[in-house]
């Protein structure tokens, strides 16, 4: 890994193409690309999640990103398989880019062997009983003064409930939901909880909408810790650790959700990075 850590998105992915984490992306090949949809409406929820992911296959690693519904036609994987990761990395779509840069930095720093990865296998089960062991594995991560105001940039309900349950005051935000599972109503206006907060979580979709930039910046600007749960660009938003980023839970590709079986997922805090 190099020296120093990237500030920037933009700068992360001139880093990588300019060879800094390792082999030119030039010379590493997508094998294989998925476009897929999906919801999921978990028992006793009244919040049916609909998402839309671009995966990339490059050697022994999956790159991955969600996106808003229309951002990525399908058959854009039509073409894309056989391409190299320096062209996709510098694509016009936000999403394919994070995708290819989560697929280079998967490739070339596998969560599976990484210094300071914490392993946590999620058990085989119901989707519910796997979504608890991850939400249970992200809410692990957070450490939070009684009554501090918690900015949660991409709602999920156990999310808001360990806030709450450690003591702190979620600040929901999310573009897609209007209220938690227990009627809180949520912002879509991110400025406006990052204000108030004393401490972020944030989804790793931020990488794709362009807000994940701002966030960490704020948080660098105020001194905030930000834990990120990241199945987008898991390993992405792992080059911010320690800048701006303070701990991760990245869950590559197989999800929890696209699987009966045990799956892994990695925690990271800062000062283990």
């Amino acid at each position: 890994m190099p020296p120093s850590h990237p500030y920037s998105v933009p700068e992360l992915q001139q880093a990588v193409l300019d060879g800094a984490y390792g082999p030119l992306p030039r010379d590493l090949a997508v094998t294989s690309a998925f476009w897929l949809h999906h919801t999921t409406r978990l028992a006793g929820s009244r919040v049916t999640y609909r998402n839309s992911y671009l995966l990339m296959r490059s050697g022994d690693a999956f790159g991955a990103c969600s996106f808003e519904a229309g951002e990525v036609a399908p058959d854009f994987c039509a073409d894309a398989s056989g391409h190299t990761l320096d062209t996709l990395i510098r694509h016009e779509s936000a999403p394919v880019r994070i995708a290819a840069l989560d697929a280079y930095l998967g490739r070339v720093q596998p969560h599976r062997s990484a210094a300071g990865a914490e392993t946590v296998v999620l058990p085989t089960g119901t989707p519910e009983e796997r979504a608890q062991a991850r939400d249970a594995a992200v809410a692990g991560l957070l450490d939070i003064a009684p009554g501090a105001k918690v900015a949660l940039i991409g709602v999920v309900n156990p999310l808001v409930a360990a806030i709450r349950e450690q003591g702190g005051v979620p600040l929901p935000c999310d573009f897609n939901l209007r209220t938690t599972h227990w009627g809180d109503p949520v912002t879509d206006d991110m400025t406006r909880v990052l204000a108030e907060a004393d401490a972020v979580v944030a989804t790793g979709m931020t990488l794709s909408n362009g807000s994940f930039d701002q966030i960490v910046e704020h948080c660098r600007k105020h001194e905030l810790p930000l834990v990120v749960y990241a199945q987008s660009g898991s390993a992405v938003a792992r080059a911010f650790l320690g800048a701006g980023v303070s701990a991760l839970s990245a869950e590559p590709f197989p999800f929890s959700q696209f699987s009966a079986d045990a799956t892994a997922l990695y925690r990271y805090r800062a000062e283990q990075a």
